[in-house]
């Protein structure tokens, strides 16, 4: 069956369907040599592109293309018969296209397929130096008039070009889409011309990271605002690393986690250019895309550099960061172990050490002013630990070391890190007294809240010496009689408490020896007899009181008779009230 011939080339502007190579190549073939034979001409010339081939007449591919006309005229035979043109852009089907432009054939251009025809007639010299109205001039104008002008078409156009390069950046078929999709998508941020206003961002997610790459370094010279680009990477980063960033839920967990090797690796690459691309401006993605982005970094085994630029994004707005945020980034897709904790320490370091250095910028004293964002950093990274304390692989170091990067001074009170800390001691129940100790270091006992010491001394997951700390705390403050406010410093009652408890320790030694003293006195009672103490009691020695008195006695004014006081001076006497004694000398 002959197919009708048409003298013009049409063109649309609209998508055609898609079918597979098997059955494109075969349809090409089909069509190929039904418009040939239809010229009832023999043909004198077979051209091989890749596994397809064209049966054609050489005077109407010599009219249009100067390439083939070169072949012809510079080849050693006499009379050429087969020519090999398996390097031609866009393959079968373009030169498809291009053997009906030079026999007239009707065929339709589209934003799909434009850029690979202006290859293609380069390639083959179809210029308009060589022929009128060629085929490079006609898509040319197709380029100028349909394609370029709206964003779409430009995105499509760009789309096509990479499998195109580097013919198609030759020429500048890409520069020309990058400047006009970078241009209208920055009106289109700041006047929507529909809905979402967004709209625009889903268009570009079509494309390779590397054009990508172009048109937000485009944008970025043209004055696009931070927002703007990081809308565009959002989306971008949302709908090619959809398992990875976009579910946060765990339910993508079965197509993330994937033992594909290419699939990572292609996947790392995407990732390591994204983060490349995201703007200066720490503040202009929201908390929970970055944390997305590490722990797909992480995942992924991304470059210490991609992984260390999350991470300072992260840290620089810490005291925004959410529980759930941090807790992203801790754990594996499915929930259910525990990621490498090393980002997460960074991320907190990196904010305190920012923090330090601004105070001391400021001239102020850290240890004992911390800032609004201090606090409320803080208290997120207590309650991080209270989450991740229920897991049974998280050692008391990783637990501490998490714990301690928070200063003293950024907790008004320790009630936070002390339900962190009995979380821990609960779901770790085979710890050793000098185990739980450890844990209980990172926390004051002095710092907590009444109710927070109530509990604590009744908690026998405590290691004896902090119940100690919150009860005797309390008696200070029953003895005092005052506030919170009128009590001593935390350093001094410090201080009081470890000398009260030295002294005690003391008090109970000598309390064990003077037993075992009386203990030893009882034996020694119980084995002698009763004639044993007769003898003793006849026989015993002068005690210390009858020697006393004997001594006292010699000193007695009155010895040798005198009752002469005229010699004794009044001054020498003391007429006050007489000294009690506790014992009388006889």
């Amino acid at each position: 069956m002959r197919r009708s011939l048409f003298p013009e080339v049409v063109f649309q502007n609209m998508a055609s369907p898609l079918v597979n190579n098997s059955s494109r190549l075969s349809l090409a073939m089909e069509r190929t040599g039904q418009w040939v034979f239809s010229q009832e001409i023999p043909t004198d010339v077979l051209v091989e592109v890749g596994k397809a081939t064209f049966s054609l007449h050489k005077f109407m591919l010599v009219a249009k293309s100067n390439y083939i006309r070169k072949l012809i005229l510079e080849s050693k035979e006499a009379d050429l018969t087969r020519i090999d043109l398996s390097d031609i852009p866009g393959g079968p089907e373009i030169f498809e296209k291009a053997a009906k432009f030079c026999y007239g054939v009707n065929f339709e251009i589209t934003v799909h397929n434009v850029a690979a025809l202006r290859c293609a007639a380069e390639y083959l010299q179809m210029t308009d130096k060589y022929c009128d109205n060629n085929l490079a001039g006609r898509t040319e104008d197709f380029l100028s008039q349909v394609a370029l002008p709206s964003l779409s078409g430009a995105v499509v156009v760009l789309k096509s070009c990479e499998d195109l390069l580097p013919l198609a950046e030759d020429l500048r078929i890409v520069q020309r889409c990058v400047d006009v999709v970078s241009s209208k998508a920055c009106v289109e941020a700041n006047f929507p011309s529909r809905s979402p206003p967004n709209w625009w961002t889903e268009e570009l997610s079509i494309l390779d990271v590397k054009f990508f790459g172009k048109v937000i370094t485009s944008m970025k010279s043209r004055g696009a605002k931070a927002f703007t680009t990081a809308s565009a990477l959002i989306t971008y980063s949302e709908k090619s690393l959809r398992d990875l960033v976009r579910d946060h839920s765990g339910n993508g967990a079965r197509t993330a986690v994937s033992d594909d090797s290419d699939l990572r690796t292609r996947q790392r690459e995407l990732l390591e250019s994204i983060v490349a691309l995201l703007p200066p401006e720490k503040s202009s993605f929201p908390i929970n895309f970055l944390c997305c982005l590490l722990r797909a970094a992480i995942f992924l085994g991304a470059a210490s550099t991609c992984k260390i630029e999350l991470e300072k994004r992260i840290s620089a707005i810490l005291e925004h960061v959410t529980v759930d945020d941090l807790l992203v980034v801790s754990f594996t897709y499915d929930g259910e172990r525990l990621f490498d904790l090393e980002s997460v320490r960074r991320i907190i370091s990196g904010f305190m050490e920012k923090e330090k250095s601004v105070a001391v910028f400021n001239a102020g004293d850290f240890r004992e002013v911390s800032s609004t964002a201090m606090l409320r950093a803080a208290k997120t990274v207590d309650a991080y630990l209270g989450e991740i304390a229920t897991f049974s692989e998280l050692s008391i170091s990783k637990f501490n070391g998490i714990a301690i990067l928070v200063p003293k001074a950024a907790r008004k009170v320790d009630d936070d890190v002390y339900r962190a800390v009995d979380i821990y001691l609960k779901a770790h129940p085979n710890l050793d007294e000098i185990e739980r100790e450890k844990v209980c270091s990172v926390m004051d006992p002095l710092k907590l809240s009444y109710e927070a010491r109530v509990h604590a001394s009744q908690n026998k997951r405590l290691p004896v010496q902090i119940v100690l700390h919150a009860l005797y705390y309390d008696q200070l403050k029953l003895r005092s009689g005052t506030e919170d406010l009128k009590m001593p410093n935390a350093i001094t009652t410090r201080r009081q408490l470890q000398a009260d408890t030295s002294l005690a320790r003391e008090n109970e030694e000598l309390r064990t020896e003077l037993l075992k003293m009386k203990m030893y006195i009882a034996d020694l009672q119980k084995t002698q007899g009763p004639s044993t103490k007769a003898t003793a009691a006849s026989s015993r020695r002068p005690t210390f009181f009858s020697s006393m008195s004997k001594t006292l006695g010699k000193l007695n004014p009155f010895k040798h008779g005198s009752k002469d006081t005229s010699h004794i001076d009044d001054a020498l006497v003391d007429i006050s009230k007489p000294r009690r004694r506790r014992f009388s000398i006889s």
